[in-house]
C-alpha cells in the first residue's frame, strides 16, 4: 500500500512538473495572400512567418540619396542656436537633429552591411539624384548663414519645409519600389515624422511677424 502510494505521489509529481502540452496543434493555421489575394491553410511542417524580402536597388537608392539629405539638414539646424530667438524655431531644429542623426547612422551602418560605402558630404550627385528632393542650393545656405533674428526664421522655415517636401518624396518613392524591411520602416517612419513637422513649420511661419 505505501509503495502504491510512493508510486502515485511520484507520477503526481512527474506530472505537475510536466509542461504543458500545444493547445489547438491540430487547428488549421491561416496564411493571408498578398493585397487582392485569398487566404489560404497551411500545409503541415510549414514555417508561418515573416520571409526576408531581398534587398533591391531601390533601398540602395534610398538610403544613398537619404543620408546626403540628412546630412544637410542637420547642417541647417545646426545654425539655428545662435541665430534666432525664437523658441518654436529652436524646437523644430531640436526636433529634427533628434530624429535624423540616428538614422543617419542605422543607414550608414545597413549600407557597411552591404559593402557600401555612406556618400561622403551632402551632394545629391554623389547619390546620381541630382540637386532635387528639396535640397538648399549653396548660395541658399550662405543666405541662411548670414541672416539673423526674424529673417533667419522665415528663410529657415521656408527652407526646412521644402527639404522635409523632398524627404516625403523620397520615402513614398521607397514605399513604391523598395523590398528591404529596414530601409522600408525607416521610410514610413521618415514619411510620418517629416510630415508632421511641415505641419509645425507652416503654422510657425504663420506665427511671425510680417516681413
Amino acid at each position: 500500500m505505501l509503495a502504491a502510494c510512493a508510486l502515485s505521489t511520484a507520477a503526481c509529481a512527474a506530472e505537475a512538473v510536466r509542461p504543458p502540452s500545444a493547445i489547438g496543434t491540430d487547428a488549421p493555421v491561416i496564411v493571408p495572400g498578398s493585397p487582392g489575394a485569398p487566404a489560404r491553410t497551411a500545409t503541415p511542417g510549414e514555417r508561418v512567418g515573416r520571409t526576408p524580402q531581398p534587398t533591391v536597388a531601390a533601398d540602395v537608392r534610398f538610403a544613398e540619396a537619404m543620408i546626403p539629405h540628412h546630412r544637410q539638414a542637420l547642417e541647417m539646424t545646426s545654425l539655428v542656436e545662435e541665430r534666432t530667438t525664437t523658441d518654436v524655431v529652436r524646437r523644430v531644429a531640436r526636433a529634427i537633429t533628434a530624429a535624423q542623426t540616428p538614422e543617419i547612422r542605422a543607414m550608414t551602418s545597413w549600407l557597411a552591411g552591404l559593402g557600401r560605402p555612406a556618400p561622403a558630404g551632402h551632394d545629391h550627385t554623389a547619390a546620381g539624384t541630382g540637386s532635387g528632393y528639396g535640397m538648399a542650393t549653396e548660395e541658399e545656405l550662405n543666405a541662411l548663414r548670414a541672416a539673423r533674428g526674424d529673417a533667419f526664421d522665415r528663410l529657415f522655415l521656408r527652407l526646412m519645409t521644402r527639404h522635409h517636401e523632398g524627404a516625403v518624396t523620397m520615402a513614398e518613392e521607397e514605399l513604391a519600389g523598395g523590398r528591404d524591411h529596414r530601409m522600408r520602416l525607416l521610410a514610413k517612419d521618415v514619411y510620418a515624422g517629416q510630415s508632421i513637422e511641415i505641419a509645425r513649420m507652416r503654422a510657425a511661419m504663420e506665427s511671425l511677424p510680417p516681413a
